[in-house]
């Protein structure tokens, strides 16, 4: 693995990562690279040395989500569940640095009418979509903010609005600062994901950010090489309170080819201080009523 993208990034500023790692399949695939058995190393490589302080993942089976977890290393931890109404399958797991962050609580929803039935499906889904819901406090700085992180559906556009206007009636209720990371499978600023910034709801830290450490890759490469103008469809948003200080798409293979069909999407930020706030003691991360949180 060659020079990270963000090295170094340290308080008051928080690295943060959008990555689809790719589920992992019983069956044999092809091409050859989007093996698991290949792959894991390149991902395990790749995490430990990025290291991001707080992590959105998408199609992370459990084993898959405990690799991800034991690569990024011992103080990191993990919240999420799989999609199916048994709790199994891919998720969409949060992983965060637990000596930069405390969790105060957390939850899963279904992307459906039913949003507390594990399993369910509507808005024209018929693959179970979630999101993981979390609420942070910055150890280093006691700035409060909520991280959502979601994988909009593949197939319906009708799906992938009604997502966009869950997601926008998320941040009209929340009165913290927020990040949303995601693949949301189609371009960012199409036309059936403009409910995400209307109003000034939120803003696609690409387009905010004042520095970019790369081009505007296309995020799904499928293991070849990376093209600039492709379509963009996993991101970091963030409500305009947030400050925004660089993003970049890192398209380098990890030695011989990619961790993931998905590039990984990273930005610098920074969330605002309440006024007469400062740093919080650092206590236990495992918010009670979860004790699969990990």
């Amino acid at each position: 693995m060659g020079a990270v993208l963000f090295p170094n990034v340290e308080a008051p500023d928080l690295l943060v990562m959008s990555f689809n790692i790719r589920r992992r399949f019983e069956r044999l695939t092809w091409p050859p690279e989007d093996r698991w058995g290949l792959r894991k190393e390149r991902l395990r490589v790749y995490l430990g040395a990025n290291k991001p302080h707080v992590l959105g993942s998408q199609e992370a089976r459990p084993d898959q989500a405990r690799w991800v977890q034991n690569s990024l290393g011992t103080s990191y931890g993990r919240i999420g569940h799989g999609r199916g109404k048994d709790r199994d399958g891919e998720g969409t797991p949060i992983f965060y640095d637990r000596d930069r962050l405390e969790l105060r609580d957390w939850t899963q929803v279904a992307l459906s009418d039913t949003p507390a039935l594990d399993g369910s499906v509507g808005w024209g889904n018929t693959i179970p979509r979630i999101a993981v819901i979390a609420r942070f406090v910055d150890s280093a700085t006691g700035a409060p903010f909520v991280f959502v992180n979601s994988h909009f559906d593949a197939f319906s556009r009708r799906a992938r609005r009604r997502s966009a206007r869950w997601l926008a009636d998320l941040v009209a209720a929340e009165e913290l600062p927020l990040l949303f990371t995601a693949d949301v499978n189609a371009p960012i600023r199409s036309a059936e994901l403009a409910a995400m910034f209307a109003d000034g709801g939120l803003v696609d830290t690409w387009s905010y950010a004042p520095t970019r450490r790369t081009v505007e890759w296309g995020t799904f490469n499928d293991y070849r090489k990376p093209r600039v103008g492709a379509r963009r469809i996993d991101a970091i948003l963030a409500t305009p309170d947030v400050g925004v200080r660089a993003t970049g798409i890192d398209p380098r293979p990890t030695g011989t080819s990619w961790p993931s069909d998905h590039l990984p999407v990273q930005a610098v930020v920074r969330i605002p201080v309440p006024p007469g706030d400062g740093p919080v003691p650092h206590g236990d991360a495992t918010p009670a009523g979860h004790p699969d949180s990990e």
